[in-house]
């Protein structure tokens, strides 16, 4: 497809770092931007997009993922993963531990890394799992995002349930502590309370309100106690969102998927357990409160929490189905909708999916439309709807919670480093993404 050397996007509208647009070119080589103009010679690109009537992006930095290699391919790989983010505009992501083996060790993040740069055809990092018995690891892993905490919905060694355990990861070293944000011993007694019912839906009655926030107070007090890096993931309540609203420390940042924002309890009467995830959808006030705290800033950016599950898991019997929907493919595009339907506009889509990510995190030059950043872009049309289909997805689980939704904004093309990754509903497999730095 195209070179790596040199690239020329013409005639694009494009969303600059200051919220506005304008239509004209961007000319990237050796991997990053060189010139943002409103005309630029086609002389100086060996390569060159039409790209009238499409709006250009920067690429979507997706800060939360579960990719299930190694040990859980058959779900899900690296490869399969990479190639759903291209399609999606995603061109760099964060995964999580909560692989087979755990990624709580510097050799299990080296292998990850191994793996990525073989088979990744977009930009990667891995988070280092915290357990009662890695302090070492995470203190000196690298690279890496930060730490993620279990604090709930876990079992076996990555469940951090107690806060004295909780306690000594927050108080030793200064690295970004990720917390899954829910009350085990609340979960437990609830589970209890309801056993035997096997509608999904009471999926969201015993992962409830309380004990999401039960957790980020917990979270919120342990992060003060040391002045220590907080993100909340996945927040899904309207009281951790009114909780930060109230108090909330310079240091600290939250995230919310597009399922918490666009879908509710009503799903499980459609969609049954393929509406069942971790921190579970909540009620239609819930999304409201949520949509206004991310508008206001109490919420700082999306991540999609992409965890896939083969439909014949999602066929069981409920409580026997796994938590967890896939979603990098279709983040930017339900996004999107939301701002042509007056929910947001498209540069706050921008900011919550590229730029806000790449500052809460330190990844350098990435997240803004500028010279000197990192040539990782993405085309999208804003001025056609199509609907989800799951024919169509490349994720290897091969669904979707938005199937049938017409969406506008689907990319035409995605870009990373310079090269043409995807385009035109065909991804170019010979790419390869890198590995992010954390500053």
């Amino acid at each position: 497809m195209s070179s790596p050397q040199s690239l020329l996007i013409h005639g694009a509208n494009i969303i600059l770092p200051n919220g506005e647009s304008m239509v004209g070119d961007v000319l990237t080589r050796d991997r990053q931007i060189v010139e943002v103009a409103p005309q630029i010679s086609t002389a100086a690109a060996t390569t060159e997009i039409d790209a009238q009537g499409l709006t250009l992006l920067p690429g979507v930095i997706d800060p939360q993922v579960h990719f299930r290699e190694p040990g859980l391919e058959y779900k899900e790989d690296l490869f399969t993963a990479s190639c759903a983010c291209a399609k999606g505009g995603v061109t760099s992501f964060l995964e999580m531990p909560n692989t087979r083996p755990l990624t709580t060790t510097q050799q299990a993040l080296d292998d990850k890394l191994q793996r990525a740069a073989s088979k990744c055809v977009v930009n990667y990092g891995f988070f280092i799992g915290a357990t009662p018995e890695n302090l070492p690891d995470l203190l000196l892993a690298t690279p890496t995002p930060g730490i993620k905490v279990f604090m709930g919905s876990m079992h076996g060694q990555l469940l951090m349930d107690q806060e004295e355990a909780l306690d000594a990861i927050f108080a030793r070293g200064d690295r970004l502590i990720a917390v899954h944000a829910e009350d085990q011993a609340r979960i437990n007694q609830r589970r209890q309370e309801f056993a035997g019912i096997h509608d999904p839906a009471v999926h969201s009655q015993i992962q409830d309100n309380q004990a999401a926030l039960l957790a980020t107070q917990l979270a919120l007090k342990l992060s003060r106690k040391y002045q220590r890096r907080l993100h909340i993931l996945h927040m899904s309540t309207a009281e951790e969102a009114e909780l930060l609203r109230q108090d909330k420390p310079s240091w600290v940042t939250a995230e919310v998927t597009p399922q918490h924002l666009v879908l509710n309890t009503s799903a499980y009467a459609t969609i049954g357990t393929l509406a069942q995830m971790n921190p579970p959808l909540r009620s239609p006030h819930d999304n409201e409160v949520l949509w206004q705290a991310l508008r206001d800033g109490v919420i700082d950016f999306i991540a999609t929490d992409h965890a896939p599950h083969t439909l014949a898991e999602k066929a069981q019997e409920y409580p026997n189905t796994p938590s967890g929907m896939p979603g990098v493919e279709t983040s930017l595009p339900v996004m999107l909708t939301a701002a042509q339907e007056g929910r947001c506009t498209v540069s706050q889509v921008v900011n919550w999916m590229s730029h806000a990510v790449a500052v809460a995190y330190g990844i350098p030059n990435k997240g803004a439309i500028t010279p000197g950043y990192d040539a990782d872009l993405v085309l999208v049309d804003l001025n056609t709807y199509h609907p989800v289909r799951r024919e169509e997805l490349l994720t290897k689980c091969g669904w979707s919670p938005f199937e049938g939704w017409n969406l506008t904004g689907w990319p035409v093309t995605t870009i990373v480093g310079g090269e043409i990754v995807y385009d035109q509903g065909k991804v170019n497999t010979q790419v390869r993404g890198r590995a992010l730095s954390f500053m």
